[in-house]
């Protein structure tokens, strides 16, 4: 067999946490998820997440996914770790993608975009954890034990006991709204750049050719373009970000930074 046909064959386990690469964190899972699944080929899609943000995780899983391979997908930010939040493997309707991490909201945006959950198991006492199992790095004894043993076939009903989808724990966001002419919007999640994501389609200012902003009392006009450069150094735009979202960024600056905005901020949008 080819080194390309045995790449396609492999399971496929996908990584994405809030560890960072300052310690062992990361590697110790590698490593207990190639012990036991040792043909499955582990992608990290990122562990830089700022720690303990539930929401940049479960936008960035959403992200992410949409380009993976189907397989099992790891997600840890978890700062309930070792309280009664529960612990958990489910299963998509789309693709039967099966995603594995902690019940606090993480993973049903992810799981959303591809149909929704058609089962679910709590795997907190799963008899493939590592034991003991430590109080404060389930990511290793619990998570990564469990996706490896998913990822080498074995049946999700036997990592856990079945729970309902219904009583999955959901991301709380802010809704956008609509008043005549304004668009209510909410900053979803700012980048290392300060580009400002927002919680609108891109559709909902089709046709405009700039946008007048009205946040903190302030006012600012940011012109619709597709990239950084349409707009000189300095000054900001709105565009359609990688991830499909209306943003908004300054051209060799911050958008943050001179809107003066932080997550869930409220900016109106008057389409010009």
């Amino acid at each position: 067999m080819s080194p390309d046909a045995s790449d396609r064959a492999a399971p496929i386990v996908t990584f994405l946490s809030d560890y960072g690469y300052d310690d062992e964190f990361v590697g110790v899972c590698h490593c207990v998820i190639a012990r036991r699944c040792p043909a499955a080929r582990i992608i990290d899609l990122g562990h830089g997440l700022a720690h303990r943000d539930v929401r940049a995780g479960a936008l960035a899983l959403r992200a992410a996914l949409r380009y993976a391979p189907a397989g099992v997908h790891l997600a840890v930010v978890d700062p309930g770790v070792g309280s009664d939040r529960r612990a958990l493997a489910m299963r998509t309707c789309d693709q039967a993608r099966i995603l594995v991490g902690p019940d606090n909201g993480l993973l049903l945006p992810a799981a959303a975009a591809f149909g929704g959950v058609s089962d679910a198991v709590d795997i907190a006492d799963s008899p493939e954890a590592l034991r003991p199992i430590s109080a404060t790095f389930h990511g290793r004894d619990v998570f990564a034990p469990v996706a490896a043993a998913l990822a080498d076939g074995v049946p999700m009903a036997a990592v856990g006991r079945t729970i309902g989808p219904e009583t999955l724990v959901a991301l709380e966001l802010p809704a956008p709204s609509q008043e005549r002419d304004a668009v209510h919007a909410h900053v979803l999640s700012i980048d290392g750049f300060g580009n400002v994501a927002l919680d609108v389609e891109p559709a909902t200012v089709t046709g405009a050719a700039s946008l007048l902003l009205e946040v903190g009392g302030g006012q600012s006009a940011a012109l619709l373009g597709h990239t950084f450069a349409d707009v000189p150094p300095g000054e900001l735009v709105a565009y359609t970000d990688s991830r499909g979202c209306l943003a908004l960024a300054v051209n060799c600056g911050s958008a943050a930074a001179r809107l003066g905005v932080g997550v869930d901020d409220e900016l109106v949008l008057r389409a010009r």
